[in-house]
Formats: structure tokens, sequence, C-alpha cells
């Protein structure tokens, strides 16, 4: 009995020595021999090899057909469902970022989630795995950028026109920017300047395609006057992506984007990325901010900057708070979490000053637990498809370029966040010593 209690002792012991060395627990088996967490296209498949587990899915997604929540866990049979996949893979399971079956595995995701939580959270969980990359290819170019300029030159530069020439030296950048450049800015008609779902597809296709040392660079300029700016809120092409006619409101549109899986997920991973009841990022992991806000643009919710402003810029959604009537506040609550949020601010400054304080080697957080300019086509826009002056202006800095291209060759496309392995050798020495410590003290215990 003694020993047993000791041996409890010295594995809870082994946890803590864990958490100092800044690893998470490894992944454990549960009674059917899984893995968890897996992802849900991989856990859904497990389910179906498992007859309990299949027919309790079944018969979940069945329950959610046409019944809210409350109605759901009155029925025995939905609930005694939800509990055999409380115990399953599928419990816990999450999706990565562009996956091949990214879709497929989000709706597996939002059955199960939807049927435990009701989906009517003011915040959900993100249904992504953390974003761990502490140090993005990103980042380091900005310092690069940032480090060659003065503050005298940095007031007279154009920052989101060297983003651009940076991007034509890339041909994966250059053919998926001119794309959605020349999309959105294709007439229709007399009465459609525009073709909006054509052109937000080809923005998600250039932001999902392209790597952040770029597409970051032309989303997040740091800018130190109104031109810059400008160019800065025209890189979404927001005539035919962001503005409309007529604002809609915020809960309104909030409604449009969760009833579409794709929309709803990229708005939970913000949620959870860019927390805005904290004076800044969660562990400061910019990188992860900046990815989630980044997944919304192309989407419903799309966001933008509202003008050019280079002292104080603002971002928000296309809508307004108007007509709300007793859901104003919680109408205020959504859009500042946009115009208001102190982590996606300081996440910009942080890449357009070259920094990521992202440096902690522990395991990042696992999501929350969720919680019961005048409208117009402007004239033109600043600048062309091919950004021609590349050929005959020489101000973007040789060593940017070439420092440039040292470092973004090793890119993939699809390829959005880096892991910075510095370090891991005194990590993995440090846990060998606790492995080998408690393994002593195991045997003595015996």
């Amino acid at each position: 009995m003694a020993r047993a209690g000791l041996l409890g002792l010295l594995l809870a012991l082994g946890r803590v020595f864990q958490a100092w060395a800044g690893l998470s627990p490894p992944a454990t088996l549960d009674g059917h021999g899984w893995q968890s967490p897996v992802d849900c296209a991989r856990a859904n498949e497990l389910c179906a090899a498992e007859p309990g587990c299949s027919s309790s899915f079944r018969t979940l997604r069945q329950c959610l057909a046409g019944r809210d929540h409350n109605t759901l866990l009155g029925n025995k049979e939905c609930r005694l469902a939800l509990e055999v996949l409380q115990g399953s893979a599928l419990h816990g399971c999450r999706c990565r970022r562009r996956m091949k079956k990214e879709l497929s595995c989000l709706q597996i995701y939002w059955s199960l989630h939807l049927g435990l939580a009701g989906g009517a959270e003011f915040y959900e969980a993100s249904p992504y795995e953390p974003i761990s990359s502490p140090l993005s290819d990103a980042f380091r170019l900005a310092s690069i950028v940032s480090a060659g300029t003065d503050s005298a030159a940095a007031s007279r530069s154009n920052p989101c026109l060297d983003a651009a020439k940076a991007c034509n030296l890339s041909n994966d950048c250059k053919k998926l920017r001119s794309n959605y450049i020349s999309t959105c800015n294709k007439e229709v008609s007399a009465t459609e300047h525009c073709n909006r779902r054509k052109c937000r597809k080809a923005l998600r296709h250039f932001f999902d395609r392209v790597p952040s040392a770029y597409s970051y660079r032309l989303l997040f300029c740091p800018c130190k006057n109104q031109a810059c700016a400008e160019r800065r809120r025209q890189t979404i092409v927001p005539d035919c992506s962001y503005q409309e006619r007529e604002k809609p409101n915020c809960l309104t549109l909030r409604s449009h984007c969760r009833a579409e899986t794709f929309c709803r997920s990229r708005l939970a991973d913000f949620h959870t990325n860019c927390q805005t009841f904290l004076t800044s990022c969660s562990r400061d992991n910019y990188q992860a901010c900046l990815d989630s806000y980044t997944g919304l643009i192309g989407l419903d919710l799309t966001p933008n900057y509202v003008d050019a402003s280079f002292s104080n810029p603002v971002i928000s959604p296309w809508c307004s708070c108007q007509g709300s009537g007793n859901m104003e506040e919680e109408c205020e609550k959504f859009l500042k979490d946009f115009t208001e949020n102190a982590c996606l601010r300081n996440a910009i400054q942080a890449f357009g000053n070259g920094t990521d304080l992202t440096f902690s080697r522990k395991a990042p957080p696992q999501p929350l637990l969720t919680l019961p300019p005048a409208i117009g086509r402007a004239s033109a826009l600043p600048y062309s498809v091919n950004d021609s002056s590349l050929v005959d202006n020489t101000s973007v800095s040789i060593t940017c370029t070439s420092r440039q291209k040292s470092l973004t060759t090793a890119l993939m496309p699809e390829q959005k966040t880096l892991v910075e392995t510095k370090g891991s050798g005194n990590q993995l020495s440090f846990t060998g010593t606790v492995s080998a410590v408690l393994f002593l003290l195991v045997k003595m215990a015996m």
C-alpha cells in the first residue's frame, strides 16, 4: 500500500518536472488503444472501426439536425451517444491549418463540439492545433528591414511598396498576388463592379499559399506616412472584398459566419489566439495572432484597416452595431474584439519592429474552455498588378534583398510557421536527467 502511494507521488513529481522542462505530457492511450489527441479526420476513421462509436456518432448527427441544444440533451438516446463519444478518439481531436482535408476535419470537430456546448457561447475554442513556432522567418525578415532603416529615412520610405517589390521577386507570390488583384478589379456588369465571391476566394488562396515572409510584409507593413498607410489599406482590394453599399449589423454578420464551417473555425481561432481581455497576446505569441487574423481574410468576416491613418490604425470587419436593440452591448463587445484588440495591435507593432517575443519553450496553452471611409469605389488603386516601378527603382536595400533570399528560398509555398530548434538540446538533456532520477527513485521504492 505504501509502495503504491510512493509510486503515485513519484509519477506526480514526474509531471511537475516535465512542466519545468517546458514539455507537454506525452500522448496517452485510452481504453481502446487510441492515441489522443489526433486530428479529427483520423479520429473519425478510428471511430468508424468501432461499432459502438460509429453508431453513436451517426446518432449524434441525427440529433443535431433540427434540434436545439436543450432538446438534444433532453433526449435519452442523444445524451447516451454524447457520453459514448466523450470517451472516444473524437473527443479532444483538432485539425491542422491548411491540411489536405481541412473542411471535412472541421465538420467532424463541430459535430461533437456543438453537441457538447450547443453553439451559443460568445467565444468558442479553436478547432485548430496550437501554433507553437516561436520565431518565424517573417519576423526575422522584418527585423532585417527595420535594422537597416534610420528614423529619418523611415518617415520618407514606403515599406508597403518595398513589400510589393519583394513579392515580385518570388514567382509564387507574384503570380497569386496578380491573380487576386485582377480578379477583384474585374468588372462584371454596369451594376456589379466585381465578383465578390471570386475575389475573396482568390484572396484566401493567396494567404493560404504564400509564405508569411511575403504576405505579412504586405498586410502589416509599418507606415510612417499616409501614402504608405493607404497602400496598406488597399492590399486586399477593399472595394470588392471588404466594403459594401451598406454596413450590416455585426451580430448578423457573425451569425452568417458561424453558419459556415470554415468561417466559424477561423473566427474561433482568432478569438483564441488574439484574446482581447489580455494586455498582450497569450505568452506574447504574436505569430499565432497574426496567422489567425489573416485566416479571416476572404471570409464573411473579412477585416481590414478602416482608413489611411498611420499613427493610430484601426481594424474592423465591415459592420456596425446600429439596430442591435437590446443586443447592443453584446454587439459592441464583439466589434471591440477587432477595433480595440490590444493583442492584435501589439502583434502588428511587433512585426513592424521586427520583434517576436515568443521565446518560451513551454508547450503552447490549450484552447480556453468556451463560455455559456466613405463608401464607394476608389478611382484607382495606388499600384499596378506588376508594380513596374521595380524595374527602374533601386530604393530597395541590396542587403535586405540578399538576406531576404537566404531566408525565404527554403520556404515552401504552403509553409506558414517554422519551428525554432535552438535550445532543444538542453531541453532534451534536462528531460533525460529527470527520467534517470525518477527511474532510480522507483527502483529504490521497490
